[in-house]
Parts: structure tokens; C-alpha cells; sequence
């Protein structure tokens, strides 16, 4: 299966140097280039894309605004944020509108193609600094909790015990082959384990559901670490 992926950035030189990486693989290609949010909606309207390569800051419609759009038009389509910005708004703004993952520019090509894939299969891709980021922003004006797991937020007491055991690991950036082989489970249960936590959360994907979580002290209220 060819990844079909779109760009959508304001710089055109940009642009141009994503697409000659994308196309240097043998499992993507380009099929869009566009300069902002609007013109991307719209080519999205007539192309079919699995990636869209969002920039965050783009005239007309940013790449906030532009990533809650995409995912509510174009469900099957996911977003992996490159962006020059490390600062709190960008990063949670555009995880918490639906993108699956954020890269900063300076990445290399190898973390590039990597990153689409890993978006691509569903899981997310968060660059070094950016994970550091949300670490480092879930534990400023945070008060610890009891470690009795009997008091997990509201929002997550529908999830079973093993599925907070998922949703914990899944916090710690692992993929489903690591989740799976830190638990000592088949990867299709924990495909299972993730979708259900998505449905019960009334969430999209792994990212909303990983934001959800650091965002709401689910992690302190287990008394763990992932």
C-alpha cells in the first residue's frame, strides 16, 4: 500500500523539501501541495490523502484551526504536525484539535519517513523535544494523588483495569508490539484493549486519548509511571 500525502505549508521552499523526501520513499508519495488551511480543505475535497504534513502557523486558516476541520471532514485522514514551534500552545492545541503527532522542522529525513509511517498504522509520533514538552507541561501546577487507583477521574472510570493499564502505557509514547510486550499480551488484544478505550472515551485516536489523559491527572491518580 502507497501512503497518498499532502503538504500543507506557507513556505514554498518547504515544501518542496518534504516532497523530495516523501517521494524518495517506496511505500508514499506526495499528492498535494498546498500554502494554507483553506486550499487545503479544498484539495482534500477532491484528492484522497492518508497524511497531511500540517504546518501550525499559515495564513487564511491556521494549522490549528485547519486540523479540527480535516479530521471532522475527512475522518480517514490523519495529521502529523512539523512545526519551527516547541511552545505549550502549539504543541497542545494541535493535539488536542486531532492531530496524531508533532515533528519539529530540524527532524531528519529517517524521523520524517518514520513518523508518517507510525501515524500512518495508527499510533503517534511525537518528536524528542516535543515529548519532553508534554511532560514537562503535565507536571507544572500539578498536585499529586492518592496511588489508590479506585480514584481515577470520572471521565475514566468506564475503563477496565486492564484498559487503564493500557491507556498508561500508551502515555508513555510505547507502540502496540511495546505495549503488548510489556504486559505480556498478543498485539491483537491490545488493538482490541486501544479501540475500546477510544469508543468508551468517545475519542478519535491514540493522541486525543494520551492528551485526555495527561490533561485530566489520570496518570497521578494511578500513582504510577509509564
Amino acid at each position: 500500500m502507497t501512503l497518498r500525502v499532502v503538504l500543507a505549508d506557507d513556505q514554498a521552499l518547504v515544501r518542496s523539501g518534504f516532497e523530495l523526501v516523501i517521494n524518495t520513499a517506496d511505500d508514499m508519495r506526495v499528492v498535494g501541495s498546498v500554502a494554507d488551511g483553506v486550499e487545503l480543505l479544498e484539495h482534500l475535497d477532491r484528492v484522497d490523502a492518508d497524511i497531511v504534513l500540517m504546518d501550525v502557523q499559515m495564513p487564511r486558516l491556521n494549522g490549528i484551526d485547519a486540523t479540527i476541520q480535516v479530521t471532522a471532514r475527512h475522518p480517514g485522514t490523519r495529521v502529523l504536525v512539523l512545526s519551527t514551534f516547541d511552545d505549550d500552545d502549539a504543541v497542545l492545541g494541535t493535539l488536542q484539535a486531532g492531530a496524531s503527532g508533532y515533528l519539529l522542522k530540524d527532524a531528519t529525513p529517517v524521523e520524517l519517513l518514520a513518523a508518517v509511517r507510525t501515524v500512518a498504522a495508527g499510533d503517534t509520533a511525537l518528536g524528542p523535544t516535543v515529548a519532553r514538552l508534554l511532560l514537562e507541561y503535565v507536571g507544572r501546577g500539578r498536585t499529586h494523588r492518592s496511588p489508590d487507583p479506585a480514584r481515577v477521574p470520572v471521565r475514566f472510570a468506564p475503563l477496565t483495569e486492564r484498559e487503564r493499564d493500557v491507556l498508561l502505557a500508551m502515555t508513555g509514547g510505547r507502540s502496540n508490539r511495546e505495549i503488548a510486550d510489556h504486559l505480556h499480551l498478543s498485539e491483537t488484544t491490545i488493538k482490541t484493549h486501544v479501540g475500546q478505550i477510544l469508543a468508551k472515551l468517545g475519542l478519535r485516536d491514540r493522541t486525543q486519548a494520551v492528551v485526555l489523559a495527561f490533561r485530566e491527572g489520570f496518570i497521578e491518580s494511578t500513582g504510577r509511571t509509564a
